[in-house]
């Protein structure tokens, strides 16, 4: 399978051995990864007791137009020069997808872009599929297809030859429960902090968290996962996809069902952030977090470009990546989270105490984060400093378990209204049917179409603060949006007092 993104083209390997001098060649545009496949074939081969043929090897990789690349065409390969020979039936492997990279001993090694191979294979009708072991766990969420995991090339042959097949250890697919992961009753205090959390995971609304250092910024955008519903088979499937394709499945299970939590660095290139790459495009970190929480601490101090590319997706819900190899589209529907300080040295707040920055440098700082991506964050909260009335407080705040409650009722609730409708979270309204079938109270358009006359509020800050307003119904089990709903969507998205 040449994979291109999450799709997939499938490719059959030929080979034919002809007499005359000793020689290999590979045909079908190889890179150069896949062109060093000679030697570890070889010596797989020869390692595993099996017969290299001592003539002229020719290996044809088609449709022959298609750019392959990668070592997972190495097990294919093998076979293939295995039943060239007339050493196993050509019948044992018909219409089977076969992926692996050969170690110089013999064993099979794990790839990257397991599933999505699968699915893609799955698509063009294929039922059966030979992986590495180490990757069974993830094909066997394929649950369409008869999928067989081999540690060694000597045990498939063996399984070709013979039908054969070592007895496999049940696979514990349990699914990855939250008991492991961060609390929100570890937070001390901020409940508008933790009441704009809340919201943000009833409505899928994106925000940003501004206060000084030490304040619990980084606590609760990491506690935002906990308080998500549990993704749901199709989506967990997708998560699953896009880290096999970057290879980052190692440090997530294939079978979990939490949304992912992706925390880059500032000082990330706008490549990882979005994804990219000169051979091979990868996805980004805003592909990584599909159905899940972005967040990016110390925003202001990313660099030029880096926050402005996750204009796009911000928007679309997907990134598409053009580069000379190709033009590729990875899904980017995610939660974004920012974090800030309000000054250079973090101490400024509403009366500025402590703080021993000029008027300039705090309106240069978070004047680096730009108009037209403010303009599509839907709330900014003020986070102020824990006192020590906070810090004795014996009496723990809300658990992630109770919150999680309330953002499940509320997403229930929504799914029931759109339930005839091609979406299901309030911020995926789209801007008409927020100005028809899904309009707040007459008095609540009125406060907002006169903030829009006095040019405080751009017509996408309109459409936010209604969506906005949506959810906090939703939380207070309400029907329909009223001014109270919209006044306080208003004050979350300003970032003034509620």
């Amino acid at each position: 399978m040449a994979l291109l993104g999450l799709s997939g083209n499938v490719v059959t390997v030929e080979v034919d051995i002809a007499d005359g001098l000793p020689m290999y060649s590979l045909l079908g545009l190889p890179d150069a990864a896949l062109s060093e496949s000679r030697d570890r074939v070889r010596a797989a081969m020869v390692n595993s007791s099996e017969i290299w043929p001592n003539k002229k090897v020719t290996v044809s990789l088609s449709p022959a137009w298609l750019p392959k690349s990668g070592s997972s065409f190495d097990l294919s390969i093998a076979i293939a020069i295995v039943i060239a020979q007339g050493n196993a039936k050509q019948e044992s492997v018909d219409a089977t997808l076969i992926l692996g990279e050969l170690a110089l001993d013999g064993r099979i090694r794990s790839v990257r872009g397991v599933l999505p191979a699968l699915i893609a294979g799955y698509k063009a009708g294929i039922t059966r599929a030979i992986v590495p072991a180490s990757n069974l766990a993830e094909a066997k969420l394929m649950s369409g297809m008869q999928v067989l995991g081999f540690e060694s090339i000597a045990e498939l042959l063996r399984f070709l030859r013979t039908g054969e097949v070592s007895v496999a250890v049940p696979l514990d697919l349990e699914i990855q429960e939250n008991d492991d992961l961060p609390d929100f009753a570890d937070v001390a205090g901020q409940p508008t902090a933790r009441f704009a959390a809340e919201v943000a995971a009833s409505g899928g609304h994106h925000l940003i968290l501004i206060g000084p250092p030490g304040a619990g910024k980084t606590m609760i955008a990491s506690r935002l996962p906990t308080i998500l519903p549990a993704l749901s088979m199709e989506e967990a499937l997708e998560v699953t996809a896009v880290h096999s394709i970057a290879g980052s499945l190692a440090s997530r299970s294939p079978m979990s069902r939490i949304a992912p939590f992706v925390s880059p660095h500032h000082s990330a290139s706008r490549v990882a952030m979005v994804g990219g790459g000169a051979h091979v495009i990868k996805p980004g970190a805003c592909s990584l977090a599909h159905h899940g929480v972005l967040f990016i601490d110390e925003a202001p101090e990313c660099g030029v470009g880096v926050l402005d590319s996750l204009r796009q997706p911000l928007e679309s819900g997907t990134i598409t990546i053009a580069r000379s190899v190709g033009s590729l589209t990875f899904p980017a529907n995610f939660l974004l989270v920012l974090a800030a300080n309000p000054c250079p040295c973090g101490k400024f707040t509403g009366k500025g105490r402590n703080c021993t920055c000029s008027s300039q440098q705090v309106r240069r700082y978070l004047g680096k984060l730009s108009g037209p991506l403010m303009d599509r964050i839907d709330m900014r909260v003020q986070v102020e400093p824990v006192g020590r009335v906070d810090m004795a407080d014996s009496n723990i705040g809300e658990s992630s378990q109770a919150i999680r409650a309330r953002v499940s009722s509320a997403r229930v609730k929504a799914a029931k209204r759109f339930s005839h409708d091609g979406w299901t979270l309030n911020s995926q309204i789209p801007s008409r049917a927020l100005r028809t079938q899904y309009k707040p109270e007459r008095g609540a358009m009125n406060f907002l179409h006169e903030e829009l006359d006095k040019e405080r509020l751009t017509a996408r800050g309109l459409h936010k603060v209604i969506r906005l307003a949506w959810t906090l119904a939703d939380l207070t089990e309400k029907d329909i949006p009223t001014l109270n709903e919209v006044k306080s969507a208003y004050s979350l998205r300003e970032g003034s007092e509620l």
